[in-house]
């Protein structure tokens, strides 16, 4: 069978030989055009940018009035008690301003993270700095570091309110154990990542232990800390809402539980995109600073 298979094929008109060959050729000139659209780390306008940014974003947003489009529930794909539509969600932020104290719980809210995080880089910065430092110190505290870097952040949630309750304290530790155990690492990557040859340089020109830390070490690292600090600081937000939501109180965690327990539900959507718009504020703050404090480094943005 394979035999007569062959043998049809070979005596098969020319012409619709010539036909298959010109649809392959057609088929693959197509898919060379698309390939070539995309080009492995191309430089593209800022505008070209924007646009391809606003796509998925637009087609969340369609999406999203698509299922809950109907002027009565049942007409709706998803309940509005799961799911309120955009429109719905807009007409009900005038009710979160000022009904449920939008601005006091983001003060709250922020004030935490920031007490947080400044438990969290009060050890983990100078720990960091001293194991990338020393190889010593390293092997002293890798052990812990590695046990963190496996440890669900979830799980320091009933540890902390068994060690401190559910007051402010609580929250504040619940924090700094969570961004230290995120910053640790980082801080130990990027002293460790600084060349043996500045150090080589450093003591060829008499420098003491002290100045190789501090000068060199330090000094060349810093940029990378910063970095680190940076994304450290965004990574927050989702902590905070993680220890809020235990204890229901001030707090934007706070809001969110009491929107599900008892509406409306147009408040949960609504805080989730002023957590983004307020870690897309402090993150670009972060990289203005980022761009004045080191103007010889290019800074991500």
């Amino acid at each position: 069978m394979a035999e007569e298979r062959q043998e049809g094929a070979a005596t098969a008109p020319p012409s619709a030989q010539t036909g298959s060959t010109a649809v392959a050729t057609i088929q693959g000139q197509a898919a060379g055009r698309a390939l070539s659209w995309l080009r492995i780390r191309e430089e593209i306008p800022l505008w070209l940018v924007w646009v391809l940014g606003a796509i998925p974003i637009l087609g969340v947003i369609a999406a999203w009035w698509f299922v809950t489009a109907g002027a009565i529930p049942e007409d709706r794909i998803i309940s509005p008690v799961i799911l309120p539509g955009p429109l719905e969600v807009v007409r009900s932020f005038h009710a979160l301003w000022f009904d449920r104290a939008l601005t006091r719980n983001v003060l709250v809210s922020f004030t935490r993270v920031a007490a947080g995080f400044l438990v969290g880089v009060g050890i983990a910065f100078p720990l960091g700095l001293a194991m990338g430092a020393f190889t010593k110190v390293r092997a002293m505290f890798n052990p812990l570091a590695v046990f963190g870097a496996y440890l669900p952040i979830p799980a320091l949630v009933p540890l902390t309110l068994s060690l401190f309750g559910t007051a402010e304290k609580q929250k504040v530790a619940f924090l700094g154990m969570a961004f230290l155990i995120y910053l640790l690492p980082l801080v130990v990557a990027s002293v460790d990542g600084v060349d043996d040859v500045y150090l080589k340089t450093a003591y060829t020109l008499g420098a003491n232990r002290w100045q190789v830390v501090t000068k060199v070490l330090l000094g060349i690292s810093w940029q990378d800390i910063y970095q680190a600090l940076r994304m450290g600081f965004g990574i927050g937000w989702s902590y905070i809402i993680l220890v809020e939501m235990v204890d229901i109180g001030r707090g934007l965690g706070g809001i969110i539980i009491i929107s599900q327990r008892r509406g409306p539900k147009e408040h949960i959507y609504l805080v989730l995109l002023v957590i983004v718009a307020i870690a897309f504020l402090t993150d670009r703050l972060w990289a203005w600073a980022g761009h004045r404090l080191f103007p010889y480094r290019k800074v991500e943005t």
